[in-house]
């Protein structure tokens, strides 16, 4: 397996990869002084046969790169890992320790959906969103395309939130959220629009 970003994220996906049993991984970078220990490190498009991850934590570069390349991509789910056997993970998605993923729910290609974070009964998650830690979606939430929901928010039943948008971290979200805001507090409140 490739992991494509040898970074902190990068770390955590390649120890997912170990735990699952994946013997060969190697990191792509584009910085040449790039290192990871334990890890070969080389230049994009070296063995690009292989099955790729994109190990970069920024939703945006993840799609910028993700629509520019005909990478063939793989998943990482850790064995510690929840996973109903109805839902689906689309490709290039990272589930990281103790994360649940219930039955019904859709997540899309190039998430992450990081440790402890519980994505309830048919939710659906598009392409390109994380889901921080300890994040908890009640059942038949909708996070839409790039959205970022920070670590230990709660959003309850029901709910959607906008494209781009970002939940910050132990926020309470009871309405749904717009396209590119940013919603904060408990109640959850939009304290800026960003351009979309």
């Amino acid at each position: 397996m490739i992991l494509l970003g040898a970074s902190g994220h990068g770390r955590v996906v390649a120890d997912i990869l170990r735990l699952s049993g994946e013997d060969e991984i190697i990191f792509w970078d584009d910085d040449p002084a790039a290192s990871v220990s334990g890890y070969s490190v080389v230049p994009r498009e070296r063995y690009s046969e292989k099955p790729v991850i994109l190990a970069i934590g920024n939703n945006t570069t993840r799609k910028r790169i993700a629509e520019a390349a005909s990478y063939i991509y793989g998943n990482a789910i850790h064995p510690a890992a929840v996973k109903a056997n109805d839902a689906f993970i689309g490709s290039g998605t990272v589930v990281m320790a103790a994360a649940v993923v219930n039955p019904g729910c859709r997540i899309g290609k190039h998430c992450i959906i990081n440790t402890a974070a519980v994505i309830d009964h048919d939710g659906l998650i598009e392409d390109y969103v994380h889901v921080s830690p300890n994040a908890t979606l009640a059942g038949n939430v909708t996070i839409k395309e790039g959205a970022w929901v920070g670590a230990g928010a709660t959003i309850i039943p029901g709910r959607t939130i906008g494209r781009w948008s970002v939940v910050g971290a132990g926020a309470v979200v009871i309405k749904d959220v717009p396209d590119h805001a940013v919603v904060v507090g408990n109640p959850a409140r939009v304290i800026k629009i960003n351009n979309g």
